[in-house]
């Protein structure tokens, strides 16, 4: 009795376990498929700490003898089972923080859970002194002004109150009050080399992966990029400023209705290392080659202007960098916000084909 009990023992236990066994991971990008992850959470990386002077006396008031630790970022990640070689890390643009890669406005899936599905490993930053990473070294007053309708128009919903026609952003209300309670304010003044220190640090950390920058992130992305060799390629979403030439290449000044935009003097050493990666830019709709009366509009144009003069100076000097302008693929009413918008599976194919293309996938 005993032996029969010893044999029929593992296929009770084999049973158990295949009824509670982990699915397998698949590149599934279905909305309602299980998410399979093998480690998710959350850290602080880089930043500095202040040391008062004096002492620290027990229950006394007032900073003498303690320490502030502040300007880190803060980063959230999601591992899927089976991960694909190289992370992609997500960094956010000005005003926003990493809400800006999770569930859209209208509570669709956003790119850091499009991604995951396809086995990638996802690292969202809080840069220094802005949203789960607001602790501040450098004190700043945090002003309470209305502004939302301007910012609907520069980031090209449409000029207030309409939308832009066949615009990429659902109608819903909700949708809209999702999209500005997504804004955050600076917690400390604006520098960018603690952001680049912060976000150097993490690839530090975690080693080779791929950065995905938007807006403002664009520009640091490239001092990022030419200071960490960690970083394999570059994914960058409509980058409006920061952009760097060799010394002695810089572009004229362009002017717009938003006030003028200027390059970025870097030694060609230094430069030389953005040749060195694949780089896509991607731009959404609505941007005119021409002077627009519109301020969002006209903002734009001579940003994208000043991308693809970047684009060709890291090309003419052996680079591989490529701009993609949706509408000329066919893909059509898209916002400064192309990875959120309503067609944001088909910007995210983009995107994969991309790195397919490279085989950093």
């Amino acid at each position: 009795m005993l032996r029969q009990s010893l044999r029929i023992l593992p296929l009770i236990c084999a049973a158990l376990l295949g009824a509670c066994a982990v699915p397998h991971a698949t590149d599934s990008t279905d909305a309602s498929a299980p998410i399979v992850l093998q480690s998710q959470g959350s850290f602080a990386v880089g930043g500095t700490v202040v040391q008062s002077p004096g002492t620290y006396a027990l229950g006394k008031a007032g900073p003498d003898g303690q320490t502030l630790h502040g300007d880190h970022a803060r980063v959230v990640y999601q591992i899927p089972v089976n991960p694909r070689k190289l992370p992609l890390v997500m960094w956010h643009g000005f005003g926003e923080f990493s809400k800006t890669w999770e569930t859209t406005p209208d509570g669709r899936e956003g790119f850091q859970t499009i991604f995951v599905r396809r086995r990638f490993p996802v690292y969202l930053i809080d840069q220094p002194r802005r949203g789960g990473a607001g602790r501040s070294t450098v004190a700043a007053r945090i002003a309470a002004e209305p502004d939302e309708q301007r910012w609907f128009n520069m980031f090209r919903l449409g000029a207030w109150p309409n939308f832009y026609p066949g615009v990429q952003f659902s109608k819903d209300p909700e949708a809209l009050n999702q999209y500005f309670r997504q804004m955050v304010p600076d917690t400390g003044p604006l520098d960018n080399k603690v952001a680049v220190d912060a976000v150097s640090a993490l690839f530090q950390r975690i080693g080779p992966g791929i950065l995905i920058t938007h807006s403002y992130s664009g520009g640091l992305g490239w001092q990022a990029a030419m200071r960490n060799p960690a970083i394999r390629a570059v994914v960058s979403f409509e980058p409006g400023s920061g952009f760097v030439f060799p010394e002695g290449e810089v572009p004229a000044t362009m002017s717009s209705l938003t006030g003028p935009l200027a390059g970025t003097a870097v030694t060609m050493d230094q430069f030389q290392a953005l040749t060195r990666i694949p780089i896509v830019i991607y731009y959404g709709d609505n941007i005119p080659t021409e002077p627009s009366s519109d301020p969002g509009l006209d903002n734009w144009r001579v940003r994208l202007a000043m991308a693809r003069l970047w684009v060709d100076a890291v090309n003419r000097h052996g680079g591989d960098a490529k701009l993609v302008h949706l509408p000329d693929v066919g893909i059509r009413g898209n916002t400064h916000f192309p990875f959120s918008d309503l067609n944001n599976l088909q910007v995210a194919e983009q995107m994969q084909a991309f790195l397919s293309r490279a085989e950093l996938d």
